[in-house]
């Protein structure tokens, strides 16, 4: 059997063993349609200048030299000038239309009069409302890095561009079990057994965490029953438990996980709450996340060590962390690091009610967990920041 560890790592230590551990998945061509909430797998550059050509900011007249002018022609968006414009020429114009060659500014309709004789008159500084070509970005330029999560500002800026397609990693995929006996699928606690928060919410926080979960299983606590469950999940990357990690009579994810030729790369980190979590890996490049069963340590555990695996499947960093002020004193517990719910607001962080490890509550209004070191912190003090996946 997997032998324990003799000495804890520490909070921070586990998350670099956690990310340390893994490699990025494999990479894929997707259309822009269905790259949103992907990682992008390789630095996206300008196929050309953003905007293509000198582009009417507004709608109005693009000019030339000084006014009056007469109007030679109208451009709606999409159309391109036949010829340049001369001293004293003018042309309709659409916002966003490529300008012709010889303008001096864009005259805003709102700004221009056309006189008795059919003169347009107004006043235009030089460059007045014209998007200058490349402004926004030279062809070439780095637009994207790789490791960038997609979000929707992403793909439109990568269409702008010229591109069609992006090359992403594999979205990280996941299987979830859930192990205990004294669990309820439905209703309310009764008779000595309690109702499962942990089946129907860690599903919900690992697709914020951009993982495709496949399904949820609850599997009994015998030794059996845990190897059979890890033996299926042979089509994941990613296996994710929760129970079964502490040290019980019916605690067997460590036993199951040697049983399917596994082996312990964190085991038990020296943090409250989600001292007992866990995690190993198989030679076929899959890993298994332990979380405990008190919820609010489950998902201490999944930041902990759920973070930054999954950066690294996707080619990412160890995830930084931005520091908040807290707001009252907060002591810590046997010498280890502390997790404190918390919300935020104004670069402070105050702790939540409800901040125990068997708790939901303060799940709900929290916006993240203060990283109190071992020794506590005194109020107003700066403390690393985890923010909530959202």
């Amino acid at each position: 059997m997997t032998s324990r560890r003799a000495i804890e790592p520490t909070w921070a230590d586990a998350r670099a063993l956690a990310h340390g551990c893994a490699v990025p998945l494999a990479t894929e061509p997707v259309d822009l349609t269905t790259a949103g909430g992907r990682v992008a797998a390789e630095d996206v550059h300008s196929l050309t200048p953003l905007p293509s050509r000198d582009a009417s900011a507004m709608d109005g007249w693009a000019v030339c030299g000084p006014g009056p002018w007469h109007v030679v022609d109208a451009l709606l968006a999409g159309d391109v000038a036949s010829s340049p414009l001369s001293d004293g020429e003018a042309m309709e114009i659409a916002t966003g239309t490529a300008l012709p060659e010889g303008t001096r500014g864009v005259l805003r309709r709102e700004h221009g009069i056309v006189d008795e004789l059919g003169a347009l008159n107004g006043v235009v500084a030089e460059r007045q409302d014209v998007r200058a070509a490349g402004e926004e970005s030279r062809k070439g330029e780095l637009l994207i890095e790789r490791g960038t999560r997609l979000t929707p500002a992403h793909v439109g800026l990568a269409a702008a561009a010229g591109h069609d397609r992006l090359t992403v990693f594999s979205k990280v995929t996941a299987r979830f079990i859930v192990f205990g006996d004294e669990l309820l699928r439905s209703g309310p606690a009764r008779e000595g057994k309690v109702r499962d928060s942990l089946g129907p919410q860690v599903p919900g926080w690992l697709s914020r965490m951009g993982v495709d979960v496949i399904d949820g299983t609850w599997v009994p606590d015998t030794m059996a029953a845990h190897v059979d469950a890890l033996r299926n999940c042979t089509d994941v990357d990613l296996v994710i438990t929760s129970g079964g990690t502490a040290a019980g009579p019916v605690d067997h994810v460590r036993a199951a996980l040697d049983e399917t030729s596994g082996e312990l790369v964190v085991d038990t980190v020296a943090v409250r709450p989600g001292h007992p979590m866990l995690l190993g890996r198989w030679p076929t490049h899959r890993w298994l996340l332990g979380l405990p069963g008190n919820p609010q340590a489950a998902i201490a555990a999944l930041l902990t060590l759920g973070g930054p695996l999954i950066a690294a499947l996707n080619g990412q960093p160890v995830p930084t962390l931005d520091t908040r002020r807290i707001t009252e004193a907060v002591t810590s517990r046997g010498g280890a690091t502390r997790l404190v719910l918390c919300t935020e607001a104004a670069g402070t962080c105050t702790p939540t009610a409800y901040i125990g490890s068997g708790m939901l509550r303060g799940l709900t209004t929290a916006d993240g967990f203060a990283v109190i070191p071992p020794a506590g912190s005194e109020r107003d003090h700066l403390v690393p920041w985890v923010p909530l996946p959202r």
